[in-house]
């Protein structure tokens, strides 16, 4: 059997030393040689399979049997008891081991609550790895086929936008390997079958209930009725899609080092981004996601013209692309990093004169006789009696109106903020001053009108804002 899945002359075949009663079968002979082509499980190296029980992990643990020898090679096996014939997979696990003469562990974690396949898989490539590391052996093995990575692709283009999420079940991921992947499901079970490998069916794997099942029974035979070859067509496609995005890769490497983003670097300034085309500015913001996640990031299209379009405005603004990261676009900048959502200081109230504490700054109010010249935008000087004895310092709100100084007329804090580029990041830690319900002054914004100083004014209030920081 090649990995194209036709079978070789006997003459192609290598001398190998299996254990007793498997030596015999040409089964897995092909298997074996059609493995040792795919480059994964190399002679002399040694590695852990993942067997559930079933007929490609029976194949797989053989082939690897044949490669590698028994002494280097071991088996593990999660019993999740989550079915009445669970304890079935776990006898067929432990007769296979028992036939092929290598060591079997088996567990049997609480998965808990959530999404239950989830937890699962991800318990038994935890277990398997835990192992592998501790034994200092090269790989895990899974039974993955061909079908499975059809079965896959089919699901991942109904349900998940966008390549990246085609690329699942790769041949090799870190310690993963995956030595079945050009071989179909049809063929391990003849394998399987032919060489008299212990193994049982899986009766959830006729249920409509989960969604693969209607793709393995349902989809592929009809799309097969229009086109015979269409699982090897999707392995065949499957493939060029990874070696694509190594390529891609290596050019979204290569341009955010051409444009002054060093190694490890969350930030791009927004001139280059301009510079790349859609597709690669595209790739760069997810890359520099990534980098900042520690993971994988879904930034689409939609997510990079947001990012690109708040970038190049004054004021900038915060794009949310999924688990809790954001990109913060500020001063012709993009920089990922946690998404922002702290609550607003709450307000507080303030004698005139006196002093208070709002966020990160400190504010105070002096009263003077006659009028006083501004000094800049962190003093403001109003009409003491307009004011009155007391303010109330808090966070601009949705539909907050102020008439600016000089302006003739009035707007929205919103657009005020706009007019001066206040980024969004730190406008909700501004403080507003208002009297009577009014708003007085935007520290280092903007005056009212409504409490100018005037040439019959009294008195005059002055207030001072500084930031000192966040509290201890």
């Amino acid at each position: 059997m090649r990995p194209d899945g036709r079978h070789e002359g006997a003459g192609c075949r290598r001398e190998r030393t299996y254990p007793d009663g498997v030596q015999s079968s040409p089964a897995i002979e092909a298997l074996a040689d059609a493995v040792e082509a795919g480059g994964l499980v190399a002679r002399r190296s040694s590695g852990l399979v993942l067997v559930s029980g079933g007929p490609d992990s029976a194949c797989a643990a053989a082939a690897a049997v044949a490669l590698c020898g028994p002494e280097s090679v071991a088996a593990v096996h999660l019993n999740y008891g989550l079915r009445a014939d669970s304890d079935a997979d776990e006898r067929a696990a432990r007769a296979l081991c028992a036939r092929l003469r290598i060591d079997l562990h088996v567990e049997r974690p609480e998965l808990g609550r959530g999404n239950v396949q989830a937890r699962a898989r991800e318990a038994r490539y935890a277990a398997a790895e835990r192992l592998r590391r501790k034994l200092g052996w090269d790989w895990v093995a899974t039974g993955h086929t061909r079908s499975d990575v059809a079965e896959t692709f089919i699901y991942r283009l109904a349900v998940s936008p966008g390549s990246r999420p085609l690329l699942g079940l790769a041949p090799r991921s870190g310690a993963v390997v995956r030595p079945l992947h050009s071989i179909s499901g049809e063929e391990t079970r003849a394998v399987a079958v032919e060489a008299g490998l212990p193994f049982v069916e899986d009766a959830s794997n006729s249920s409509p209930r989960y969604a693969r099942n209607r793709i393995r029974n349902e989809i592929l035979p009809r799309l097969a009725e229009i086109g015979p070859e269409v699982e090897r067509n999707i392995a065949v496609t499957h493939a060029e899609l990874l070696e694509e995005a190594g390529l891609l890769a290596g050019v979204v490497d290569e341009a955010l080092a051409a444009g002054g983003v060093g190694e490890g670097a969350t930030a791009i300034a927004l001139a280059e981004l301009e510079r790349m085309p859609a597709g690669l500015r595209r790739l760069a913001l997810r890359e520099l996601a990534e980098r900042a996640a520690g993971r994988r990031v879904a930034l689409n299209g939609s997510h990079a013209a947001r990012i690109a379009a708040l970038a190049g405005r004054p004021e900038g603004g915060e794009v949310e692309v999924g688990g809790g990261l954001s990109a913060h676009c500020e001063a012709g900048s993009v920089r990922f990093g946690p998404a922002r959502s702290p609550a607003p200081p709450e307000s507080v109230r303030m004698s005139v004169p006196g002093s208070a504490r709002f966020g990160e700054w400190e504010l105070r109010a002096e009263l003077r006789e006659g009028r006083v010249r501004p000094s800049g935008p962190g003093l403001a000087t109003l009409d003491a009696a307009a004011l009155g004895g007391e303010v109330e310092i808090r966070a601009w709100r949705a539909g907050d109106r102020i008439r600016p100084l000089g302006l003739g007329g009035s707007k929205t804090l919103q657009d005020l903020f706009t007019d001066h580029g206040v980024p969004r990041s730190i406008r909700s830690r501004i403080p507003v001053v208002t009297a009577g319900g009014r708003v007085a002054w935007v520290a280092g914004v903007a005056v009212s009108e409504e409490f100018r100083l005037g040439a019959d004014s009294a008195g005059t209030a002055v207030i001072t804002a500084r930031a000192v920081g966040p509290r201890p």
